[in-house]
């Protein structure tokens, strides 16, 4: 009976085996014959397509070859002006990549025919990594932010400052602390400490961008801070594990591989669920004319923004304190890896850098540090080199070879007038950063970092009379659009048009 059962075993493990595979190939075929055909006469990267199974090998060789790839479109094809296809993992079709001079076309194009938060959807799962199809069906959390953050940064400063002060200060001693009883050798002889950049700005950047979402001082709640940041790491985890998935698999698949995404909201909801409430209560009394509540100013943070949105709009469902929880994900993942990623990279390229670089960075900001009280918006704007070595470090040490993702989701697809040819409903089309940011025909000595690449424009055109600079409008323009967070067809390290971050 043992050899039997043990024959019997393999046999159907075998099956099993075979039976499984065979299923994967079909659906991964199923997705390919699915996809929208897109027009001939865009050239396609990768293997050629007289090759057998070269779609299947194409998307397989994604995972290795992309950058490549996109290097390789750009100097053939983007940098004379003409679009190129670059493969995609196997469960969604290949980007159209545009070339530069495209990006103003491709940004007129209303969301009914090219969508940002459809592509978004589908290369972040968001139905499954966000914990909810009702929650995916609207990108509410981003219309708050839109809303709400530009009009109240001036007065959130001084908190946001203390909170920099603080996390800084924390960050650094838990860090040299742990650094040095880990191992004596991490301290040299001068007293310097082997500190890894970014888990000192995974350790700043969390607490601080909670500080604008939740308020103190539940921004620095552990639980908080390490279930948002584990969040963020599944969400890219999971994402690029279903990309290696047919598509028949994913509502299976992306519910198993997320149910860590919901623990981490859980625990994080603990502690969150209780201050959501009381807001709520607090607001919707003040809201039904409650005099107890007359004088009742709530703070100025995401989870006010939300309840006020909702209230403003008269949406029920984004006024249970569950869901306001929850869109807290999808603010806390755009904010947290992107930001420790910039911060990184600053550091690391003006580190690098002469020592007289680091000298002026420091001497500049003495210099507009307010002899008393709070940093303000207008000291802050002075800190042009700062601003500026941020800016050089974003173009040059870019985390992204593609940023700006949108899908076609008109019936009758996307048509161009230039080209003459038609994208199908389903195509995604983006535009090429890598290429772009790294072109010596844009920018002079592309790969090279230079601080102060925007600064010296700017000093100069500040030393300019009053006189001279009235008489010269569109320079003024140009220079008031190389600020960090100034986007153009030139420079997309937030993206660019309405939905840039």
């Amino acid at each position: 009976m043992t050899v039997l059962g043990d024959q019997l075993t393999e046999v159907t493990f075998t099956r099993v085996l075979l039976f499984g595979s065979l299923f994967l190939l079909v659906s991964f075929i199923v997705d390919l014959l699915t996809q929208p055909r897109y027009p001939s006469e865009i050239p396609v990267l990768g293997h050629s397509s007289e090759k057998w199974f070269s779609r299947i090998r194409n998307s397989l060789a994604y995972f290795t070859q992309h950058q490549a790839w996109i290097g390789e479109g750009y100097e053939k094809y983007g940098k004379n002006g003409l679009p190129f296809i670059a493969p995609a993992p196997i469960s969604r079709p290949p980007d159209v990549i545009l070339p530069r001079s495209q990006i103003a076309w491709m940004m007129e194009q209303p969301d009914r025919i090219l969508s940002a938060s459809h592509a978004h959807d589908k290369i972040l799962y968001t139905e499954y990594n966000f914990l909810g199809k009702d929650l995916a069906a609207e990108p509410f959390a981003n219309r708050v932010m839109h809303k709400y953050l530009a009009r109240n940064l001036s007065s959130a400063i001084p908190a946001v400052e203390d909170e920099v002060n603080g996390a800084v200060e924390h960050a650094l001693e838990t860090m040299m602390k742990a650094a040095a009883e880990k191992d004596p050798k991490n301290v040299d002889g001068e007293g310097y400490t082997k500190v890894n950049l970014w888990d000192l700005w995974l350790a700043i950047v969390p607490r601080v961008t909670n500080r604008l979402l939740v308020g103190s001082p539940a921004c620095r709640n552990p639980d908080i801070l390490k279930s948002m940041v584990s969040f963020t790491d599944n969400v890219v985890m999971n994402s690029f594990l279903l990309h290696g998935f047919p598509q028949v698999l994913h509502p299976i698949i992306g519910r198993l591989i997320t149910i860590p995404n919901y623990l981490h909201w859980r625990k994080a909801s603990h502690v969150l669920l209780p201050i959501i409430e009381q807001r709520l209560k607090h607001m919707q009394r003040q809201e039904a004319g409650d005099p107890e509540m007359k004088n009742y100013t709530p703070p100025e943070d995401f989870i006010t923004w939300d309840i006020r949105l909702a209230m403003a709009e008269k949406k029920p469902f984004e006024l249970d304190p569950v869901v306001i929880s929850k869109r807290l994900l999808p603010i806390n993942f755009a904010a947290i890896h992107t930001t420790v990623l910039t911060g990184q990279s600053w550091m690391l390229d003006f580190l690098s850098s002469p020592p007289s670089v680091l000298d002026a960075l420091r001497n500049e900001i003495l210099e507009h540090k307010p002899s008393e009280g709070h940093w303000t918006k207008q000291a802050l704007s002075s800190l042009v080199r700062v601003d500026s070595s941020i800016r050089e470090s974003q173009r040059v040490s870019n985390f992204a070879a593609n940023l700006i993702e949108r899908q076609v989701i008109a019936p009758e697809g996307l048509h161009h007038p230039d080209y003459g040819w038609t994208l199908p409903r389903g195509a995604f089309v983006t535009v090429n950063l890598q290429g772009t940011h790294h072109d010596d025909e844009i920018y002079e000595d592309a790969m090279s970092y230079d601080p102060w690449r925007y600064s010296r424009v700017r000093e100069e055109w500040e030393a300019k009379s009053a006189e001279e600079k009235q008489e010269k409008e569109e320079e003024a323009k140009k220079i008031r659009g190389l600020g960090m967070v100034t986007t153009s067809d030139a420079h997309l390290a937030f993206g660019h048009g309405r939905h840039a971050w």
